[in-house]
C-alpha cells in the first residue's frame, strides 16, 4: 500500500457484505471501520442477518460495523434498532433518513440516542436533511450522518457544498462525524480528505483500486498502452492492411 494512504486523515471505512472479503479487509490496518446495506447484503445471499451481524461484530471487535434497520413502522424500526445495537459494543445502527413514505425518522434517531444507541443516519442527500437530524443526535453517545456524495453526483449536482456545509454546521457537535458515502472514484478519496470529512466508506471493488493512489502518469499511461496491445493479441484480433493504390 502506498505511504500515501497512510498519510490520509480521513478514515476508510470498507463497504460490503461478503464474509469472507470483510474477514480479508480486517486484515488491513488502515481499514478502520465496516458498513453495509441491504442491497449489499442480497448480493451477497445473506439469509440470517442476525447471526451474519454478530459474527462479525465478535470476530473483528475493534472496529465499528453498522447495519441497517430493516423495517418501514417507526415502532418495529426501533424494536430492530435495540436488537441490532445489541450485537456488540462496536455496533452503529444505520436509519434512513425518511421511511418509504418520506416521513422523516428525526423523532426516532432522538429516541434512541437517548438509549445510547450509537446511530448512523443513512441516505442524506441534502443540508435541510442534515438539519433535521442533527438536534436529534446532539445526546448520542456516537453518531453518523452519511451523505450520499455519488449519488448527488449522479444526480448532476456538486456535493462537495454539502458535505463541506454539514462539516460547518455539525463542528458544535464532535461526537457526530460525516461521512462520504457512495464514492464513485479513489480521487473522491482524496476530495473527502481535502475537506476534512471523517470517514468514507469505499466498496471491495474501489478498495482494490487504492494501490494506484499516487502511482506516476507516465508509467500509468505506458501500462495502459501495454494492456491494450496484450488484450488485442490474447483475443487474437487481426487488422489486414489494404494495399495501397498506385498513383494516377
Amino acid at each position: 500500500m502506498p505511504d500515501r494512504v497512510s498519510e490520509l486523515q480521513v478514515k476508510i471505512f470498507a463497504d460490503g457484505a461478503d464474509l469472507a472479503s470483510i474477514v480479508e479487509m480486517a486484515r488491513q490496518p488502515w481499514v478502520k471501520g465496516f458498513t453495509t446495506n441491504p442491497t449489499l447484503l442480497r448480493k451477497a445471499g445473506v439469509t440470517d442477518y442476525e447471526s451474519f451481524g454478530r459474527d462479525l461484530a465478535r470476530q473483528i471487535p475493534d472496529r465499528p460495523f453498522s447495519f441497517e434497520v430493516l423495517s418501514d413502522d417507526f415502532d418495529e424500526m426501533e424494536a430492530q434498532a435495540l436488537s441490532i445495537a445489541s450485537w456488540g459494543l462496536n455496533v452503529y445502527v444505520k436509519i434512513p433518513i425518511t421511511n418509504t413514505k418520506g416521513q422523516s425518522t428525526a423523532p426516532l434517531i432522538y429516541r434512541l440516542s437517548r438509549q445510547g444507541v450509537k446511530v448512523n443516519v443513512t441516505a442524506v442527500m441534502t443540508l435541510d436533511q442534515v438539519d433535521a437530524v442533527a438536534q436529534s443526535l446532539q445526546h448520542s453517545p456516537r453518531s453518523c450522518i452519511s451523505i450520499f456524495a455519488g449519488r448527488i453526483a449522479d444526480a448532476g449536482c456538486d456535493p462537495i457544498p454539502i458535505l463541506c456545509g454539514a462539516l460547518t454546521r455539525l463542528r458544535k457537535f464532535p461526537q457526530i462525524e460525516v461521512i462520504w458515502a457512495s464514492p464513485r472514484e479513489i480521487f473522491n478519496v482524496i476530495q473527502a480528505d481535502a475537506i476534512g470529512c471523517h470517514i468514507i466508506t469505499v466498496t471491495h471493488d474501489l478498495l482494490k483500486k487504492l494501490p494506484l493512489l499516487g502511482k506516476d502518469l507516465h508509467e500509468y499511461s505506458l501500462d495502459t498502452v501495454k494492456m491494450f496491445y496484450d488484450d488485442a493479441r490474447a483475443a487474437g484480433l487481426i487488422l489486414k492492411p489494404r494495399a495501397a493504390k498506385a498513383p494516377r
